[in-house]
């Protein structure tokens, strides 16, 4: 498909999609959304609120989950409207407020993210770890201590 093909829409009634919830919504441009919903399926616990099927090149233009009580959406790189991918934005992590931040970590490790700073007890008073999934995203959990 080139980029000045038209991608068609599919018709969706609004009042059948699910809330959005949490203050701010982080919205996601990785490659491979529906892999990706998977793997923070597996990784961090998430559920599948919503995803539009896959369009005639397999690019999925919206899938909207729901991660520690909140709402996160990804699409993968649509460039004829302007989103690229997450790996070329860099410095933002997405932080999640866990019960339990080793259990996450290593959740997390698990399921396939790489280690980016093992679980510490930080100067704020929270135990803090990193890991960065195969989408290049970077999640911290922070545990209240």
């Amino acid at each position: 498909m080139s980029d000045t093909a038209e991608t068609t829409m599919p018709s969706i009634d609004p009042a059948a999609m699910p809330p959005v919830k949490g203050g701010v919504t982080a919205y996601l441009t990785v490659e491979g959304a529906m892999k990706a919903a998977d793997f923070y399926r597996k990784a961090l616990g998430a559920e599948l609120a919503f995803a539009m099927p896959p369009d005639e090149s397999g690019r999925t233009m919206h899938v909207h989950l729901y991660i520690n009580g909140s709402s996160v959406m990804l699409a993968d790189p649509y460039p004829e409207y302007c989103s690229g991918p997450v790996e070329k934005l860099g410095g933002f992590n997405l932080s999640l407020h866990v019960g339990d931040t080793d259990a996450s970590f290593a959740r997390a490790v698990e399921a396939g993210a790489t280690p980016v700073m093992p679980p510490e007890d930080m100067f704020w008073g929270a135990r803090y770890a990193q890991v960065r999934d195969p989408f290049g995203v970077l999640w911290a959990f922070n545990q209240p201590r």
